[in-house]
Parts: structure tokens; sequence; C-alpha cells
């Protein structure tokens, strides 16, 4: 299906262009610490601000004075609720000699909250994308491996089901049902095709359907539907 293939490289590039940002930034406020001067400033106010998600947060607004003697007022870009600082409180500032309005307080959160939540954000969206591409892969080598190296045995049809667990733009994929007994142990073992984005009954005309089962371990098996008509892109 085109949607979950978007997904998966989807996720994918954005987990990495995001972590790419995350690292970016990180390396910008090294290079600011690395560079900057040292300051003692003031907390003259608490400015209120609403994050994307609604939420009211403080944002502490600074006054110093840079190496030159001039003064220099400055809202972090940090909020917080309730508020980190308090007016009046003196706090350790960094800034550029060259551009003082370039300044930040001297604090964990306020120099590397902004790097975390990019590179955290991209974490998760690669970690997404990375694993639903990695799994894919690894189902069509096992695919490969059972067709060249798996016992054939041949499977009664039993019919088509709706997978309700997997759902995407709220369609769920079908799967095709067969079932085999054992002869040596008169077992009987129920297989299911992967998924198929289209209801694939009309198309089934035949009552056995190949399985390719792993030598001794019947859970790892494939069951053959490339009789089926491929699914349009």
């Amino acid at each position: 299906m085109k949607t979950l293939a978007i997904l998966k490289y989807g996720f994918a590039v954005l987990g990495a262009g995001l972590l790419a940002g995350g690292l970016f930034w990180a390396q910008q406020v090294r290079s600011f610490i690395a560079e900057a001067s040292l300051a003692e400033g003031t907390v003259v106010d608490l400015v209120a601000s609403r994050s994307s998600d609604g939420s009211r947060g403080w944002r502490p607004v600074v006054r110093f004075v840079a190496a030159d003697g001039s003064a220099v007022q400055f809202a972090s870009s940090v909020s917080s609720n309730p508020p980190s600082y308090s007016r009046g409180e003196k706090v350790e500032v960094l800034y550029s000699p060259s551009r003082p309005q370039d300044a930040a307080i001297k604090g964990f959160f306020a120099l590397w909250l902004g790097p975390l939540i990019l590179g955290g954000l991209g974490s998760v969206f690669f970690a997404i994308g990375g694993s639903m591409l990695l799994a894919g892969r690894a189902r069509v080598r096992q695919a490969a491996r059972l067709r060249a190296q798996g016992m054939t045995v041949q499977a009664k049809f039993q019919g088509v089901e709706l997978d309700t667990s997997v759902s995407v733009g709220g369609a769920h994929p079908y799967r095709v049902v067969a079932q085999w007994q054992n002869p040596a142990t008169g077992e009987m073992h129920v297989f299911r095709s992967e998924n198929l984005w289209y209801d694939p009954t009309a198309h089934i005309k035949r009552e056995q359907i190949t399985v390719y089962i792993e030598p001794g371990n019947p859970r790892r098996y494939l069951l053959d539907v490339s009789f089926l008509p491929k699914l349009a892109g």
C-alpha cells in the first residue's frame, strides 16, 4: 500500500532531518558557550506566553550590563509554569561580546532545552520509520529464504479475514487463511498470508494453497499468494 510506504520513508526522513537539526543546534550552543562572556543579571519581569498546545508559561526578562558598559535587556526563550525565576533574582548571563543582545541565562534548560526537544523528536520519528523499514526488509529476506530452503506443503483454503489490528487511514488489510494437518504429528496448523490491501476473495478459485515451512519449525512459514493480482500502485 502506497500510504504505508510513504509513512515508513516519511517518518525516517523526518526523523533524520530533526536529528540533524538538533545536532546543528547543539553545536551552535557549544560554540556560543565557548565564545560567550559572563555577566551578572537581574530578573526584572516575567512575561506570560503560550505554547503550541495552549498551555501558559512565564519567561523571565533579564537585564545586565555588558563589558562595554551598555545596559542590555532580553527575554529568555524558555518559559515554565510555575515560573523558574522570581522578580529581583540574580542570575548568571552568557552573552556574545560582539552582539550583547544575543544572550541567555546560564542554565541547563535555558541553553539545551531546544536541542534536546528537537533531537528527542527526531529520535522517536527515526526509530519508528527505521524499525518499519527494517521489519519490511527482514520479512522479504525471510520469504526468500523460505522459498529457497523451506518444505513445501499444500494447505486447505479456509477463507479471507479482515485484520482489524492494523489500520492505515481508517482502512484494514485482508489476510488469506489456510490450514494443514501435519501427517507426522497429527497437529493442525493455521496459516495466514501477508497483509493484502484489497479483498482477494473473488480471485481465489483453488482449494489448496502452497505454504513454505521452515523444516522442524512450522511456525515460520510463508503462505504463497503470488498467484493473486498485484495491487496497482
